[in-house]
């Protein structure tokens, strides 16, 4: 819990939403672009919310930060997004205080992520702090929870083999093109959108099929041309999408529209179409199923393969989880010395008040009284007597809060 100065008490909390009880139609309400992260930060300021950050992807949307009451993220949520709070209720999570830090701990490690040790999540941590921090909306507190978690991270995918074999939703779409359409590398393949996914998607498919009949299409098509000239492929106009969808066999969608780009109408098909939708909110209207030539698969689906990595994966959760625990008690005895640091500072400066109105007077009554003497015992007994408290408040089994209230009443005094 932290203060910051206001008249009511703050608390940190973690609220949103993910694959695990919401459906890809729903995330796809509550998804929060660029532009309706940057509203949603102003807003957040100019409500008074001293600190927080989003997490926003395919999987989930989440804010971490500080409020009086959990409904003031929620409504920061629903008010940027096309979800409502009815919706939130269903599927959503509150996490408060020591339960937040435990999430933000595990989404981070990618041990929450939709594919065990997906680690494209610490990156788009990363990136919010960035964003919220240039807003003025990072406190001490959320800036060292996030960089423990940042170098917990870095820990686990160094020392463990969580992340170990090639697994992730792109590379789960690759491998499923390779299982499913025979004779891949003859295939013509449109991959519409070059975003992270869609980058990563197609470096897969380049690496893995020996495909050179990639086809390339982006709204803004100087970012298709870069990632085009890095792998040799073929870049087209959005102008040309409903050309390139029929001569393709095998399209992967990955764009960041709000509203499907694809839909039915658009196809005029004479054979076999298989399309995979990596987008949230969905791009691809399911419409398209209607027609003959149309296998659409979704990312959830891919995301519910499983494999031999997979398994390997999940034998070194006790391992990470291990890690996990040594850098959240470190955080946590951070954060209960910063508690009672000031009621310490106080406390040191009481005493040497006593110890100046002390001196002074044994000086007036003693003749040969030895002042410099004197300091040196007295400010040796003063960092004793602190360092013993101290002590007491590090304690697993010591009631800080309680503690902290008795030492200020016993020496009247007020931590600032």
């Amino acid at each position: 819990m932290e203060n910051n100065n206001t008249l009511k008490p703050q608390y940190f909390y973690s609220v949103g939403l993910s694959y695990k009880k919401a459906d890809a139609v729903v995330r796809g309400k509550f998804s929060l672009d660029a532009k309706a992260q940057n509203n949603l930060l102003l807003q957040a300021k100019e409500e008074g919310i001293p600190s927080l950050t989003i997490t926003s992807t395919c999987n989930r949307t989440e804010i971490y930060g500080f409020a009086e009451h959990p409904f003031q993220l929620i409504k920061l949520i629903c008010e940027n997004s096309n979800g409502t709070v009815e919706e939130f209720q269903k599927v959503g999570f509150v996490y408060k205080n020591q339960e937040a830090v435990n999430h933000m701990f595990r989404v981070g490690t990618g041990l929450d992520s939709q594919i065990l040790g997906d680690f494209e999540i610490i990156s788009q941590l990363k990136n919010s702090y960035a964003e919220s921090k240039s807003h003025g909306l990072i406190n001490t507190y959320l800036d060292r929870l996030i960089n423990t978690v940042i170098q917990t991270s870095k820990k686990i995918k160094n020392e463990t083999e969580i992340s170990s074999g090639a697994t992730s939703v792109s590379f789960a779409a690759v491998r499923y093109i390779m299982n499913n359409v025979e004779n891949i590398s003859d295939k013509n393949i449109l991959l519409f959108g070059t975003g992270k996914i869609g980058r990563n998607t197609c470096e897969n498919l380049v690496k893995h099929t020996k495909n050179e009949h990639i086809t390339l299409i982006n709204r803004t098509k100087d970012k298709a041309e870069k990632l085009a000239s890095k792998l040799n492929l073929i870049v087209k106009d959005y102008s040309e999408l409903h050309v390139e969808l029929q001569k393709a066999d095998v399209v992967v969608v990955a764009t960041g529209a709000q509203n499907p780009t694809i839909d039915n109408a658009i196809l005029n098909l004479k054979k076999p179409l298989l399309i995979l939708d990596l987008s949230i909110p969905k791009n691809v209207h399911e419409n398209v199923c209607e027609n003959e030539f149309v296998t659409l698969i979704h990312m959830d689906h891919l995301a519910e393969m499983t494999d031999e990595t997979l398994e390997n994966r999940k034998l070194q959760i006790p391992a990470a989880e291990l890690i996990i625990e040594t850098y959240k008690e470190e955080f946590m005895t951070w954060t209960k010395a910063r508690k009672f640091a000031p009621t310490i500072h106080a406390l040191k400066e009481k005493l040497n008040a006593i110890k100046l109105s002390e001196m002074d007077y044994q000086s007036k009554k003693i003749a040969d009284f030895n002042e410099a003497q004197a300091e040196i015992i007295s400010n040796r007994i003063i960092q004793k007597i602190t360092t013993h408290f101290a002590n007491h408040l590090k304690h697993d089994d010591t009631m800080v809060d309680e503690s902290i209230g008795w030492i200020e009443k016993v020496f009247q005094i007020e931590a600032r």
